[in-house]
């Protein structure tokens, strides 16, 4: 829902929602998991549906974003603490909801994960999450906490979050989601991997989807 691992995000996010987020990757903090594992047969639907959005977007659309990925300069950064606060900023972004984050600070080839899907791609990562912008309806995602991580291997940093949204469907649906996302870092200091984890299970995540919800009062 959030890749939006998207993204195809709105598999994700529309998936669960992160968003949204992370995973087989990266472990996160304190053993959380997902309920249950994803059914392979999701994780097809949830591929099958982004792959369909991406093609029924808008070519210029498209080509916009690659141009404007292509344009990010790599921010300036010499320790983890400042790609934490890049990462920080890109919450106060709502980047999860919004599609503006920092692309500087991700490896070309950042692997991008959550219970539903799993891609490589950061030009494809942000394609996602504009797909899925467009079904927000009043979004929300609130940072709870981001801390570095320990990892013997790699330098961590992980972000605990919660993710709430209506979406643009006749039934006006409720997605709620609290998750955590875990960055793991290369010794250059660019993201590797982005993986979401939720307090729900995939198939918990989808049903929101197909659960109606409060309709706003100028409806």
């Amino acid at each position: 829902m959030a890749g939006m691992c998207c993204y195809g995000r709105l598999s994700q996010t529309l998936m669960s929602k992160k968003v949204q987020g992370f995973y087989c990757c990266s472990p996160a903090p304190n053993n959380q998991k997902v309920k249950t594992q994803t059914p392979k047969l999701l994780k097809i639907a949830v591929t099958g549906v982004t792959e369909l959005l991406r093609l029924l977007s808008s070519p210029a659309r498209n080509r916009l974003e690659i141009s404007d990925d292509e344009g990010d300069e790599d921010p300036l950064v010499s320790n983890v603490e400042d790609v934490l606060k890049i990462i920080k900023s890109d919450y106060d972004k709502a980047y999860f909801v919004t599609g503006l984050f920092t692309s500087g600070i991700y490896a070309a080839d950042c692997v991008f994960e959550d219970p539903t899907i799993k891609f490589r791609g950061r030009d494809l990562y942000s394609r996602n999450l504009q797909l899925l912008v467009p079904f927000f309806d009043s979004p929300s995602i609130k940072l709870e906490k981001i801390e570095k991580g320990n990892d013997s291997n790699a330098e961590v940093i992980v972000a605990y979050w919660k993710l709430r949204t209506s979406l643009k469907l006749p039934w006006r649906p409720l997605i709620s989601v609290n998750g955590n996302t875990v960055y793991d870092l290369d010794e250059k200091l660019k993201i590797v991997k982005h993986v979401e984890s939720w307090d729900i299970s995939a198939l918990e995540a989808v049903g929101q989807i197909f659960t109606p919800g409060m309709r706003s009062s100028s409806e």
